[in-house]
C-alpha cells in the first residue's frame, strides 16, 4: 500500500471514490460536471490537497484537505473535507497513516489545529477519530443553495 499525493492520472478513480463515499454517507451524488471542476481545483489551481492510498495502480482511498482561516483564533487551521477508504482496507492502519500525514502537513503549514466532520450515524468513524485522540464538538450544519 502506497500513500501519495494525487496525480492527474488519478482523477477518474478519485471520482469513483467520491461516489462511493457519498453512498456510504447516505448522500446524493451527481457526477455531472464534477470531473472538470475537481481536476481544476486539485491540479490546475491546486487549492485543495489530495492524498490517495494506492495498491497496484488501484486507488483504495483518498483524503482531501484545505488550509482555512478561523476568525476567532485569528489563525489558520486545516480543514479535512473528505477521507474515505474502501471497506476492504478499513482497520488496517491506512486511515491512521493518512491522518498522520495530514496532521504533519498542517504542522508544516503552521495551522493551530485540524477540523473535520462526520455524520452522527457513522459510529465506526467516530470511534476511529476518538482513538486518534480527536475531540468532537456538536454543531448543526446548514446548507443554503
Amino acid at each position: 500500500m502506497l500513500i501519495r499525493r494525487a496525480q492527474e492520472r488519478d482523477i477518474d478513480q478519485i471520482l469513483e471514490l467520491c461516489a462511493l463515499h457519498a453512498a456510504h454517507e447516505k448522500a446524493n451524488y451527481n457526477a455531472t460536471g464534477k470531473r472538470d471542476k475537481l481536476f481544476h481545483q486539485l491540479f490546475e489551481q491546486a487549492t485543495v490537497q489530495c492524498l490517495v492510498a494506492e495498491e497496484q495502480t488501484n486507488l483504495l482511498g483518498y483524503a482531501t484537505f484545505i488550509k482555512q482561516f478561523a476568525t476567532w483564533e485569528a489563525d489558520h487551521y486545516l480543514y479535512l473535507d473528505c477521507i474515505y477508504l474502501r471497506e476492504e482496507i478499513r482497520g488496517k492502519g491506512v486511515g491512521t497513516k493518512l491522518m498522520q500525514l495530514i496532521k504533519s502537513y498542517a504542522e508544516e503549514e503552521r495551522c493551530f489545529q485540524m477540523q473535520w466532520q462526520t455524520p452522527a450515524f457513522n459510529k465506526s468513524a467516530i470511534e476511529f477519530y476518538k482513538k486518534l485522540g480527536a475531540v468532537s464538538k456538536s454543531k448543526e450544519r446548514f446548507f443554503w443553495s
